[in-house]
């Protein structure tokens, strides 16, 4: 199994987001690779910068970033053109994604569905997100540095360009060439720009820390939400139905906790999020973690909280 590093730069409507195109909010106009074998050894490296066909002027933020005139872009090839020399330099060794960071896989695909090129990537996609596995490895599973910090932290040589496609690529995957990808390799992400479409397709993911449920898509959040399989837990651990302490309660931001109590293993923590698809319609991703009893009570002061809060907004609108 090969490792693919990509890393890519985009750019996006410089007046502003009323004047963007909806179908193509992102515009990749840089795409860095290199590819890695079983042994972290770098097999080759892709590089290409792409004609925007969209945003023909950088936006004031990319333009901060970006090493490169801007007229280099202007006279490289279409987005369709690098796009296919790309996977045929991807080969036909099985290889999985690798990217710092869970954006770059999304932007690639919504820029392949605008141009309506053929999505060769498996469905459901699988990559690592390098940036989450260097913080299970070397920090709390939480944070999400920047990858300078990271290139520093390891004392990595500085002799490539950020914010430039293959020079963030070179640094990701030197990273990777640091890390013991053994004792985190179980730690997959999952890309959801194409959320699973039937029961079939729904995604189950157990680790050690947590547990991992994609549901399918639905017309509506109230058809999602009264659905039997998005909303019961079962231990990870052992399989069991868990009777909930706190059943799930409204969050914020289209989020959803609850607590759930296993005999053998201690509290549950629930989570769902809520997502919407590009054609409007809704999924979620539910998970499940043991947490300890500080945990659960930080849990119940949230519930708490915010019915609190919904009484006393309910108590100012009757007066």
């Amino acid at each position: 199994m090969n490792y693919i590093v990509l890393d890519l730069e985009w750019n996006q409507c410089p007046s502003g987001k009323e004047h963007e195109n909806p179908l193509l909010p992102f515009e990749i106009i840089e795409l860095g690779a290199v590819k890695l074998n079983e042994k972290k050894e770098v097999l080759g490296e892709f590089s290409k910068l792409i004609r925007p066909k969209v945003y023909h002027r950088l936006h004031h933020r990319t333009k901060q970033v970006l090493k490169t005139d801007f007229k280099e872009y202007l006279k490289a090839p279409g987005f369709l053109e690098v796009i296919k020399d790309f996977f045929n330099w991807c080969g036909d060794e099985p290889y999985i994604m690798c990217t710092w960071g869970p954006m770059d896989l999304e932007e690639l695909q919504q820029n392949m569905d605008f141009y309506k090129f053929n999505n060769p990537l498996p469905k459901p996609l699988y990559y690592y997100d390098i940036q989450k596995l260097f913080s299970l490895l070397y920090e709390d599973g939480k944070s999400r540095r920047a990858l300078s910090y990271a290139v520093e932290f390891l004392h990595l040589d500085t002799n490539e360009t950020f914010h430039q496609a293959i020079g963030d690529t070179r640094y990701t995957a030197r990273i990777i060439q640091q890390m013991n990808m053994e004792l985190v390799k179980e730690y997959e992400s999952v890309d959801y720009h194409r959320p699973p479409s039937n029961k079939n397709e729904e995604i189950y993911m157990v680790f050690r820390r947590y547990a991992k449920y994609v549901s399918r898509v639905f017309d509506s959040k109230e058809a999602m939400l009264s659905d039997k399989t998005v909303t019961t837990t079962r231990c990870y651990q052992c399989g069991k139905a868990l009777r909930k302490k706190i059943r799930w309660f409204p969050g914020g931001n289209n989020m959803y906790y609850s607590l759930s109590i296993c005999p053998l293993h201690g509290y549950l923590k629930g989570k769902i999020r809520i997502k919407k698809t590009h054609d409007g319609k809704y999924f979620s991703v539910r998970t499940l973690k043991l947490v300890s009893e500080s945990d659960a009570e930080i849990i119940r002061k949230k519930q708490e909280s915010i019915q609190a809060k919904r009484k006393m907004k309910r108590k100012k609108q009757s007066e």
